[in-house]
């Protein structure tokens, strides 16, 4: 619902000319519902402007996106191109801005509100992601401080300092801008502020040496996934060398532990990780999917000093005691995400899975279970598991091999789960060829009766609409679920896998030839 506030601004700034005549004729305190309404218009220029001559103390983007009293809807998911490069560039402006500097109150812009979502519905259809916000926010910086060279400005100018809050996302393709514009910081009124740092496709000694550039001491989320070989021993260099004391969550790529391969030099730096991480006081969120951790999890997690409210472990070969540490620990009356994809959970150590999920149904919003085996047989065990989880929004439980007639049965229960939002179920086995195995493979994933999938799909639908629950999305994404920074550097990841797979051939060559 908007408010005639919100209707007359959108009125002003729909006539781009006059809007951005009378600026200067405009309370300060309009300017972010004059911003908001742009924004939704996809009104660049006057977005532009706005910035430019930004009057207030702060600019977070988060907020002015948000729920505000002049109009309910958040739109902060909109990464809108047109309007998120008028707002950096007006930013670079607003220090060039040939006002007096004495004018200018603006300190600190909070650029990491914006949400990477799948479906954009700003008309441009081009979004601005958190790579190209990071590539285009590193120019913009260079470019500002070789203006302030070239051009004879007022010398207070650089006295301005506003720290600019953003989630760094860097990859070899980035790396070397953003390099240079962490370098330049204390010389740009533009300070670059590093409140999540992600890194993919990028050598250990670039890794080690942009995250000291990030300041570490401030950083509040790094992810090093895909591209990076950083394994325990590294790890175990990295914490030595850099400390994290703000760090809240923390993300490794697969095998950056490997128990199979463990020696006994190898256990005492285990022990060192563990105890580095206790010393991230503030940790709570850790995601270690395809590490191999069987009968290690508790060295592990048992040093941290908080109680993890996500938990990631997909993936990880955990056995019977792993999982009875879970079960039994701290961790387990807090969590709110948990990943267990790809163990036998049912089978294996059905009474210590089914104590870890009720120690968690307080608290639980997201569980993941994914290529589980979880079969028709285990579906009233399941559902007994599921039905204290009332704070449940997410389930997914993708490849397992149910039938049509399970889903069903457990369709009638997710209608029951008040806060449920968002289902991620299999294709019915029965929708595959009898002589199908699982977990199935990427050639075989889309080989079922489609017919059949969209007629159960149907009726699936249908139990959740004859229980009033239109606000359950139910899906079955094959391929997995939408990954915003996958989908923006895809072709970089993909090329440096190649890369990777032929100085692996190259090698292995040059060492038959030397063997010969």
């Amino acid at each position: 619902m908007k408010s005639l506030r919100f209707i007359s601004a959108e009125a002003l700034v729909s006539n781009a000319q006059l809007a951005r005549k009378s600026l200067s004729s405009v309370a300060h305190n309009l300017f972010p519902l004059l911003f908001k309404a742009s924004y939704l218009l996809e009104q660049g220029e006057v977005i532009h402007d706005l910035v430019e001559n930004w009057p207030l103390a702060d600019f977070n983007l988060g907020k002015l996106l948000g729920t505000t009293v002049d109009y309910q809807e958040d739109i902060s998911s909109r990464a809108c191109c047109v309007c998120l490069e008028s707002c950096l560039v007006g930013l670079r402006d607003y220090v060039l801005n040939c006002s007096s500097p004495y004018s200018k109150r603006l300190k600190v812009v909070d650029l990491t509100g914006i949400k990477d979502v799948e479906v954009q519905v700003c008309k441009c259809k081009k979004t601005l992601g958190r790579w190209a916000r990071t590539e285009l926010l590193s120019k913009l910086s260079f470019e500002l401080l070789v203006e302030m060279q070239r051009l004879h400005f007022n010398p207070c100018i650089f006295d301005i300092a506003i720290d600019v809050l953003i989630d760094l996302f860097v990859t070899e393709r980035n790396y070397e801008l953003v390099v240079q514009a962490l370098l330049m910081r204390c010389h740009c009124p533009l300070k670059i502020r590093c409140v999540a740092f992600r890194a993919d496709s990028l050598t250990l000694r670039k890794l080690f040496y942009i995250i000291k550039l990030t300041d570490p001491s401030s950083l509040r989320k790094l992810e090093v996934v895909h591209n990076i070989r950083l394994e325990m021993e590294h790890l175990e260099v990295m914490f030595n060398n850099i400390h994290f004391p703000l760090l809240t969550s923390l993300t490794l790529p697969a095998r950056a532990f490997n128990v199979q391969r463990f020696t006994a030099e190898d256990e005492p730096i285990f022990m060192t990780i563990g105890e580095k991480m206790s010393q991230m006081t503030q940790l709570t969120e850790l995601s270690l999917a395809f590490s191999i951790l069987t009968g290690k999890i508790r060295k592990l997690l048992s040093p941290l000093k908080t109680p993890l409210k996500l938990l990631d472990v997909s993936n990880c070969a955990l056995n019977h005691a792993d999982m009875a540490y879970l079960a039994n620990s701290l961790h387990s009356n807090h969590l709110e995400v948990l990943d267990l994809s790809g163990h036998n959970v049912t089978d294996l150590y059905p009474s210590t899975f089914f104590k870890l999920l009720s120690h968690c149904s307080y608290t639980l919003k997201m569980l993941i279970l994914e290529e589980c085996n979880i079969q028709d047989i285990h579906v009233n065990m399941l559902i007994l598991g599921l039905i204290p989880c009332r704070k449940l929004q997410e389930f997914k439980f993708l490849g397992n091999p149910l039938s049509s007639r399970a889903l069903k049965c457990l369709f009638n229960v997710f209608s029951d789960l008040p806060m449920l939002k968002y289902i991620e179920f299999p294709v019915p086995r029965d929708c595959y060829p009898n002589n199908v195995t699982y977990p199935i493979d990427d050639a075989n994933l889309s080989k079922f009766d489609h017919q059949k999938y969209e007629s159960v799909s149907e009726e699936l639908n249908n139990i959740l609409l004859h229980a009033n629950r239109e606000d359950i999305k139910a899906s079955t994404p094959l391929f997995g679920g939408y990954d915003a920074a996958i989908q923006e550097t895809g072709n970089e990841l993909g090329s440096y896998l190649l890369k990777s797979f032929k100085d692996t051939l190259e090698n292995f060559n040059k060492a038959l030839q030397e063997m010969n």
